[in-house]
């Protein structure tokens, strides 16, 4: 058995005629997260996220919460976050989105940090450490010398996502692949993992754009 999804976004499923009906079912039940996932992924491909305008009001994610946008004259550094809104100095305007980047992969690094430490005793890992960057439709991704990858757009994910994102990729270090037995892994560090990871891939693409 297996299903195909059409680039017009049509899902296929084949199997051999002796399969039944219950069985079909749940098979697609199985996939579901699967299927979840390579839709966003043909949305995202075909259809651009609006960017984000530089203006004051704008708003802006941050662990799930959004940040209204707000233009000082005078402070010590280009970004805040600040009285419940990121101030951004007038003068680096042009800037904009590099300076939030920068303020984004800088806190994603030591938030995740923090993360890692709390579960890798209970998963029993040891990563090497984290780095973040941009790593285009992926969220995360365990790398060689057991080092952590993380894109710095999940710093914008509420937490509960942002901590499954985290339990995954260490999950990794035991399993390379996606077996039952990684899973079984993910779900004893985080009993609720799989509505986790049914929202990310339902709503993680509301934070492209960015």
């Amino acid at each position: 058995m297996q299903i195909t999804v059409e680039r017009t976004g049509e899902l296929i499923l084949s199997a051999p005629p002796e399969v039944g009906m219950d069985q079909l079912r749940a098979f697609v039940n199985e996939k579901r997260f699967w299927i979840y996932t390579k839709l966003a992924e043909k949305d995202r491909l075909q259809r651009q996220a609006p960017p984000k305008a530089f203006v004051g009001g704008e708003g802006f994610l941050y662990l799930g919460r959004s940040y209204r946008l707000q233009w000082v004259d005078d402070q010590d550094l280009p970004l805040k976050l600040v009285n419940g809104r990121f101030a951004l100095r007038r003068e680096v305007q042009a800037d904009a989105r590099g300076h939030f980047i920068r303020w984004y992969g800088e806190r994603a690094r030591i938030w995740l940090s923090g993360r890692v430490a709390d579960y890798q005793s209970r998963m029993e890992v040891a990563p090497a450490g984290v780095k973040v960057q941009d790593l285009g439709y992926r969220w995360g991704s365990c790398g060689k010398g057991d080092w952590l990858y993380f894109h710095w757009k999940t710093i914008l994910l509420p937490v509960r996502i942002v901590e499954y994102v985290v339990v995954h990729e260490l999950a990794h270090l035991h399993e390379p692949h996606h077996t039952p037995a990684f899973w079984l892994r993910v779900e004893r560090a985080m009993p609720d993992y799989a509505q986790r990871r049914t929202w990310l891939a339902e709503h993680g693409m509301d934070v492209e754009g960015m």
